[in-house]
């Protein structure tokens, strides 16, 4: 009986490697067949051996030993793409870009792969790309087959969802900086069915505008920086915007209520103001602002406060050129044409022509919550205002 101890992995392996070299797939299969007898964890000898059945014409065989390595590493972008490349060469174009898809996640820089394996990729690359154009096609013909029993606000969804499933969107929830009430939606821009005081505020459009256009006259003295953060604040995103006059505001309200110094000048937009339902917290909203960004600025992404309430705008100036986003959705403003959009969600805008653009800027109620809440939110903030309050007098006094 002999003592010598049992070959390894390794020692079965490296001979297989010769054998494939020296073109001897038989005598390779089976060495490779004893390294993952002896570990069938041996992910090398299951991808090796997967590889030799393929080139010898045993697709059916290399794919089950392809689905073993696998088995043993779901992420291996060598096994991915060999179960892609197989299925592909079967003709199962949708099996293969499913894998492919997974496959291309986890590939590394192209300047790390030696030249056959680059023009696998590319291959994977090419039949994934024509696997989604033909499952987006695909979604797209049975939404439009529906589409005639579908309400604005219905198709409006199906299309979000169309685009999320096929890539060409991305989900974003509402995420508030400061106070976030459970249970409300993350919705993007609200349908305007929801706000049936809209167009009658739309109607006010010429005269703000004309009220407007007088304080622009007078120049932009009563505008201030929107962005003033104190000192010893993180600036993060803001720091282009902070204390700048490329992006100011003049209130109208502020802190939930008018605002004195400026209401003589702009009767009519207080009244279309007044037609709103808006958030009453003590001290913090109601709050109004006509909002001015310079040419050639972005107001970076960010969040609001808080999602228990929307924001409302009335473009009034706006030069070509300008836009706005709002999560997945992108929209151009159109001067008179209002919206209601949740700030909560990651939001831009940005002014790319050569002119001032003036927007009127405001909070409103969410529709989804309730008098009850609404209310008790306001004394909770207030309440939340007071203990700091008096947590800042108590701390100045030791």
């Amino acid at each position: 009986m002999s003592d010598a101890p049992a070959p390894t992995p390794l020692d079965v392996n490296t001979p297989a490697m010769r054998a494939i070299a020296a073109n001897d797939p038989g005598r390779a299969l089976e060495i490779l067949k004893r390294a993952i007898s002896l570990d069938p964890k041996n992910l090398g000898a299951w991808l090796n051996y997967a590889g030799l059945l393929r080139r010898s014409g045993q697709a059916d065989a290399a794919l089950d030993a392809v689905n073993h390595a696998l088995d043993v590493e779901p992420r291996s972008f060598h096994g991915l793409l060999m179960k892609g490349s197989i299925l592909d060469s079967q003709g199962d174009t949708p099996a293969a870009g499913r894998v492919y898809a997974v496959a291309l996640v986890f590939a590394p820089p192209e300047a790390e792969l030696d030249p056959p394996t680059r023009t696998a990729l590319a291959r994977a690359q090419a039949v994934y790309s024509k696997y989604m154009d033909d499952f987006t096609s695909a979604m797209w013909e049975t939404v439009e087959a529906k589409s005639p029993a579908a309400s604005r606000q219905e198709r409006k969804r199906f299309d979000h969802f169309v685009n999320v499933i096929t890539g060409k969107a991305k989900v974003f929830q509402s995420q508030p900086s400061d106070f976030h009430f459970p249970g409300l939606p993350s919705i993007e821009f609200y349908d305007d069915s929801l706000f049936p005081w809209m167009p009658e505020v739309e109607g006010f459009f010429e005269a703000i505008l004309d009220e407007v256009q007088q304080e622009l006259a007078r120049g932009q003295e009563a505008f201030s920086p929107y962005v003033q953060l104190p000192m010893g604040v993180p600036v993060d995103q803001w720091a282009d915007l902070n204390h700048s006059q490329t992006w100011t505001t003049l209130a109208l309200k502020s802190r939930g209520k008018v605002v004195a110094e400026n209401a003589d000048r702009f009767p009519k937009t207080l009244e279309a103001l007044d037609l709103l339902p808006q958030p009453v917290v003590p001290n913090r909203s109601p709050v109004a602002v006509l909002s001015a960004l310079k040419p050639h600025t972005r107001i970076p992404p960010h969040h609001g406060v808080s999602n228990t309430r929307l924001v409302f705008h009335l473009p009034l100036i706006v030069p070509d050129h300008c836009g706005f986003r709002v999560g997945s959705e992108t929209r151009p403003w159109v001067p008179g044409k209002a919206w209601v959009f949740d700030d909560t969600i990651e939001h831009e805008a940005w002014n790319n022509s050569d002119q001032l653009r003036v927007i009127l800027l405001t909070d409103v109620r969410n529709p989804y919550v309730t008098q009850y809440e609404h209310d008790l939110y306001g004394e909770v903030l207030a309440a939340i205002d007071e203990f700091h309050n008096e947590a800042a007098e108590y701390t100045e006094a030791l």
